[in-house]
């Protein structure tokens, strides 16, 4: 799980202005950093049952708010794709 001050430095690189906490692109990419937390979980424990279906409910929540994003406006879709691949890599 992310600490406060892990997320309070995500939300401070992706938020759209000073006071935003809450906007799609914070919760996409407090929910990928989430994602490669429980990932990498559970590729050391693989029969974390309960943990894959949290795994599988985050994944499908950052899905439809990309999709949401998407058909909102198809510029802050790129630009927030473009940042977290910048992240993660």
């Amino acid at each position: 799980m992310l600490t406060k001050t892990k997320k309070a430095k995500i939300i401070k690189d992706i938020q759209v202005h000073d006071t935003d906490t809450g906007s799609p692109e914070v919760q996409i990419a407090l929910l990928t950093k989430n994602i490669d937390a429980l990932a990498s979980h559970l590729k050391k424990n693989p029969k974390d049952n309960h943990s894959r279906r949290g795994l599988l409910g985050m994944v499908a929540t950052r899905q439809k708010t990309l999709k949401y994003i998407a058909k909102k406006d198809p510029k802050r879709h790129a630009s927030v794709v473009k940042k977290l691949e910048k992240k993660t890599k």
